[in-house]
């Protein structure tokens, strides 16, 4: 049998977001949540709900690639931000395209809203692709949380003088036995040595996005003059 044609092309799919306010009508900042692998956004909207107390745009997006055994498994959850079958040119080129995807959403929502500067809070899968995009589309980032993963600095070679206004937690368990602390120390190590206002933080915990990472989290906001806002959204 002769194969006439062999290529490749594209497609698209739909994928749920959710945006909430919390605090009074004015300039605030828009925080972007990356959920983990397996997850989805009703999911992490749970876990992440005492960060609803800072006044700002909460905006939850779902990862678009789906895993159907997780599904399976979890009833209801299974979802991702990338692909990775080993190699670092499909890793890289997926977080591209999630990245212009989300970019999009971004776009789409900020000629409707008053913000004045962005946050990412990524987790595991969602902490690697928030790196890759706040180090990547530094224009539009002022803050990071990446908790329970690594900054994949290799990606990025040159332009450190133009991220050095982005401001960097790395929070990690230090009984994280899935992805283990130093990897993301050294990151945070090697960040900070190109200028960058980056800091590393072990807690007393494993790979679970427990509450003791989103007290923290939390604190750490303010202490970035993030405003408390004690209406948050309801279940």
């Amino acid at each position: 049998m002769e194969v006439l044609l062999s290529g490749k092309t594209s497609f698209k799919i739909e994928v749920p977001y959710r945006l909430y306010e919390t605090g009074p009508a004015m300039e605030k900042p828009l925080i972007l949540y990356l959920h983990g692998f397996g997850q989805n956004i009703k999911v992490f909207e749970r876990i992440t709900k005492p960060l609803l107390s800072l006044n700002a745009y909460h905006l939850f997006i779902q990862g678009p690639y789906t895993d159907l055994g997780s599904i399976q498994k979890n009833k209801r959850s299974g979802y991702g931000w990338y692909l990775y079958d080993g190699t670092q040119e499909l890793f890289t080129k997926s977080l591209e395209y999630t990245s212009e995807f989300i970019q999009e959403v971004v776009d789409g929502l900020l000629p409707h809203l008053q913000v004045n500067r962005m946050a990412l809070f990524g987790y595991s899968m969602g902490g690697y692709l928030a790196g890759y995009f706040g180090l990547s589309r530094w224009k539009h980032v002022n803050d990071m949380i990446l908790v329970g993963c690594r900054i994949k600095t290799e990606l990025f070679e040159t332009g450190w003088d133009n991220r050095k206004h982005i401001k960097i937690l790395g929070l990690h368990g230090l009984n994280d036995r899935s992805v283990k602390p130093d990897p993301q120390r050294k990151a945070i190590k090697y960040l900070r040595s190109k200028g960058l206002d980056a800091e590393f933080k072990g807690l007393d915990a494993g790979h679970k996005l427990s509450n003791n990472f989103i007290t923290y989290s939390r604190k750490w906001f303010m202490s970035k003059g993030y405003k408390e806002e004690h209406n948050v959204v309801e279940d």
